[in-house]
């Protein structure tokens, strides 16, 4: 039975709806901002986060008018036609964002109010999760507290050869972000491929993510399919298939696919076609965390998930941060 298949029938009662806003200073320039959504009924609560970037866009949520109990199918069917926004989101991903948080705020309490987990459900056990963190900061600072933390990294215009070659060294990288599918975001990287091919050759075990295929960058990558992850632009399994080359990794974010069916569709695919996975976040501040680890728990448990607990998000390098794994999170609901 197809994973959709065995929630899609699950029957949900809502009563009453709540928000909360979440925010974190992230720097004098960023504020994060998330919005948790709360579907209240039967004496269950469920919970989703909606991660839109901009602040602005959380000023407006939503009212839910949901009559009588329907399957989790009919909830999602009745999303399609509610208005997300008040004003059209800064972001167009933005839309798939706020359709997750409701969304899996529907399966949490559709879970919760049939007495299930969500390994239960779906006919999956959980494992420990084995989590990278996540940076742009001193690699090297944060290894002198934990030399078997594995590492995600950002490379940048200022990443010359003696850098990479120290980060290289340190046997700890998993996955270089190259980013070349965001525009207008202070996380932009215009395609290099001068950069491209050193991170290729000086991290010869590294998956390398949302590297530009286009031109001579593509070129650098030729031959390198088994090590190419895709992240920003795959929202769909049609998203999957309209890539260039066939990857050997997805790094699979769940708010990018907006909806459930969307996602365990596309999480189907990878598995039946050899494509490997990795869960990924948001910068969630919420409950939308815990869903991200619980899904790389029973899905993709020991790939590279950039799924770290958010004390990892929070302040500088430190002893007695968890540790990867991180242990089973059996419990009913999402």
């Amino acid at each position: 039975m197809a994973l959709w298949d065995r929630l899609s029938e699950l029957e949900l009662a809502v009563e009453s709806t709540e928000t909360e806003r979440r925010s974190v200073d992230v720097s004098t320039e960023f504020t994060r901002v998330t919005t948790t959504l709360i579907l209240r009924g039967r004496g269950e609560e469920g919970r989703g986060e909606d991660v839109t970037y901009n602040a602005e866009d959380h000023d407006w949520f939503p009212e839910l008018d949901l009559r009588g109990p329907m399957s989790l199918s009919a909830f999602s069917a009745e999303l399609d036609g509610l208005r997300l926004f008040r004003e059209e989101p800064k972001m167009k991903a933005s839309a798939d964002y706020r359709r997750w948080a409701l969304e899996s705020a529907g399966l949490d309490l559709a879970l919760r109010q049939n007495g299930l987990s969500l390994g239960g459900a779906l006919g999956r056990e959980y494992r420990p999760v084995r989590f990278v963190a996540s940076m742009r900061g001193d690699a090297f600072a944060w290894l002198e507290h934990n030399p078997q933390l594995e590492l995600k990294l950002d490379p940048n215009a200022d990443w010359d050869r003696p850098l990479m070659e120290r980060l290289a060294a340190t046997g700890r990288v998993r996955v270089l972000d190259l980013k070349a599918y965001y525009s207008g975001t202070p996380v932009d990287l215009a395609p290099d491929p001068e950069l491209y091919r050193a991170v290729a050759e000086l991290f010869e075990d590294a998956v390398l993510e949302d590297a530009s295929l286009d031109g001579e960058c593509g070129e650098v990558l030729r031959g390198e399919a088994a090590r190419l992850s895709f992240d920003a632009p795959i929202h769909s399994v049609a998203d999957l298939l309209a890539l260039p080359v066939a990857p050997g990794w997805l790094n699979v974010k769940p708010s990018r696919f907006g909806m459930v069916q969307r996602l365990l569709e596309c999480i189907e695919h990878c598995d039946a076609n050899g494509i490997r996975m990795y869960g990924g976040g948001q910068f969630e501040l919420g409950v939308g965390r815990r869903h991200i680890q619980v899904l790389a728990s029973l899905l993709y448990p020991e790939g590279p998930n950039d799924v770290a607990p958010g004390e990892y998000n929070t302040g500088p390098p430190r002893p007695g941060l968890p540790q990867s794994p991180l242990p089973t999170p059996e419990q009913v609901g999402f």
